[in-house]
């Protein structure tokens, strides 16, 4: 088996291809991603949050919160614990506030360029949160050490370790930090690396690969919905139970999509499979079998809500939505 540590991150849709491109052998690197993968190591989130960044007021709100109005020491990349007072003065941020709005004019609709980028680092409940915090710590100290200027704080008053990173955006050499996917993706990758190196199983891959169709949400809608007090989610809810009521659950025009992705994905895991027995791994083949037979049904967010609408009514009787 052609096995090399560089080998690039696991792309499972190369192996559905027909024709030219189509891959034939596995890499060590992909040969444990794929174990991983089909026994349901438990995945990293790396989520950047997309509001307030772009103003000092703002950046110092999201500080104070991650930071649990000064319950919860905020780490600097010097290692030293900084008030969020001190630490805005030794950024700089005030400077890097006045100087984009100096260049855009009064008519100019462009939004001003972010401060700082703010990032989630998250692992499932039960993993231990000194843990979490360590492989963050290496994280950012491999990524941007004597670059990027960031702050960090744990979290553990929920159950699943989470770690806020606080990133200034404009490097000490005066380059803007840009987050695309790719930037993302990599991130991931390199979270549950960290974390594997301190004994932590993680694994870090797309989603449609393991079978999940949920839409993303904003940070606000997720976080309101672990609270219980989504409108955006209600009102999804609500509209589904009263299609369900009239007996008929219109169709939405993702379903087609979801359902080619996911016989794409079926064909790519067979494809692995079938390497894997060519390459004397049969029991790794036959877990992939099993894991490709016991993908979920590939349904839409609306489907989704049905399901659980539809259950809660056998338990506890008819939904009735809120008089308003």
């Amino acid at each position: 088996m052609a096995m090399q540590i560089d080998d690039p991150p696991f792309n499972l849709m190369s192996y559905a291809r027909r024709g030219p491109g189509r891959r034939d052998s596995v890499s060590l690197a992909e040969f444990r991603q794929i174990s991983r993968t089909v026994c349901r190591t438990p995945e990293v989130m790396v989520k950047v949050l997309s509001r307030g960044a772009a103003d000092l007021s703002s950046v110092r709100k999201h500080l104070d919160y991650i930071g649990r109005k000064g319950k919860v020491d905020l780490e600097t990349d010097d290692g030293d614990k900084r008030a969020i007072d001190e630490l805005l003065d030794d950024w700089d941020l005030g400077l890097d506030e006045y100087r984009p709005q100096s260049e855009l004019s009064a008519t100019d609709s462009r939004q001003a360029p972010r401060l700082v980028h703010k990032v989630l680092f998250s692992m499932p409940a039960g993993t231990p949160p000194a843990k979490v915090l360590t492989a963050v710590q290496n994280f950012c100290r491999e990524e941007f050490a004597v670059k990027h200027r960031y702050a960090m704080a744990l979290h553990t008053d929920e159950p699943h370790p989470h770690v806020h990173v606080v990133i200034k955006a404009i490097s000490e050499q005066g380059e803007r930090l840009n987050i695309r996917n790719a930037t993302r993706r990599q991130w991931r990758a390199d979270f549950a690396r960290h974390l594997r190196a301190l004994g932590v199983p993680a694994n870090a891959t797309h989603r449609y690969v393991r079978g999940e169709t949920t839409p993303r949400k904003s940070d606000g809608i997720y976080r309101a919905a672990l609270r219980g007090e989504s409108t955006h989610m209600r009102e999804r809810a609500e509209s589904v139970a009263r299609e369900l009521t009239k007996g008929k659950l219109l169709i939405e025009p993702g379903k087609a999509s979801l359902i080619g992705t996911r016989n794409e994905v079926r064909r790519a895991w067979a494809a692995v499979g079938d390497i894997l027995i060519r390459e004397r791994q049969p029991e790794l083949a036959a877990h992939v079998r099993r894991f490709a037979d016991q993908l979920p049904p590939p349904l839409t967010e609306k489907e989704q809500l049905a399901a659980t609408l539809s259950n809660n009514v056998r338990r506890h009787g008819p939904y009735k939505p809120p008089v308003r």
